[in-house]
């Protein structure tokens, strides 16, 4: 399939673009038939948290606000969460954060001028646990759109699609808000470290999402050596 510029906004243009379910449709995110649950084991014993292979163990309700700290290869962005925005997209990030679920994620797909993707484990294991881990979708907090520096969910067509991709709009991208990508919070410190992102290759090849999953880390950088990532994220206490 050919890809479709940017800028020509369809429903299938944004299913292309930012969404992140398109690619699950294909066979490259299929479980490996070889696994093994030894192999789920040693996958485990590489993460801290019981729920990096266990979607159902994450699941706490998060503060009305709070502020999550991404230590990039660009510097710290921090983020301010409103739940009042999109509860359900608020208590997901709040979780994954928790459970250290961002470490040396990629931002993988970066448009000039459009937005930043990130969200694919590094580990095609967690991938495989998470990536079907849908929650409920959120009707959105009116007069909250996508703007630049503010934080929303990569989703598909359809409904309660939402996972664990998200995007940082770079541009204003309002007319996002009326297809479902409802913001979660907004870039309140390290703006300028956001700009600094690599958007170099700008749109990703159509099947780079489907093999990023499934070999994880060293294949997105095989392919793309110079894209930033989150080193690690963190809750920091509200000023």
């Amino acid at each position: 399939m050919k890809s479709i510029p940017h800028k020509i906004w369809t429903p299938v243009t944004v299913c292309l673009l930012v969404l992140a379910g398109c690619a699950s449709q294909g066979g490259a995110l299929d479980a490996d038939p070889g696994r093994t649950f030894q192999d789920d084991v040693a996958a485990a014993k590489q993460h801290d948290h019981p729920a990096m292979l266990d979607p159902s163990k994450a699941t706490e309700q998060a503060p009305e606000t709070y502020k999550v700290k991404l230590n990039t290869t660009k510097g710290d962005i921090v983020i301010q969460v409103n739940r009042d925005w999109s509860p359900n997209g608020a208590d997901r990030f709040y979780n994954l954060v928790k459970i250290g679920y961002f470490k040396d994620v990629v931002f993988f797909r970066a448009i000039p001028n459009f937005m930043v993707q990130f969200g694919i484990h590094g580990d095609p294991a967690v991938n495989e646990k998470w990536k079907e881990s849908n929650i409920q979708d959120d009707a959105g907090k009116q007069g909250v759109s996508n703007e630049p520096g503010y934080l929303t969910f990569a989703k598909t067509g359809r409904p309660n699609s939402r996972s664990v991709q998200f995007f940082i709009n770079l541009g204003n991208n309002a007319r996002l808000d009326s297809m479902g990508f409802t913001p979660i919070g907004k870039v309140v410190e390290g703006m300028d470290n956001f700009m600094k992102l690599n958007t170099e290759y700008g749109e990703n090849k159509p099947a780079d999402q489907g093999s990023f999953q499934s070999q994880g880390n060293p294949y997105i950088m095989k392919e793309y050596p110079n894209l930033d990532m989150i080193k690690s994220a963190e809750i920091v206490p509200s000023k």
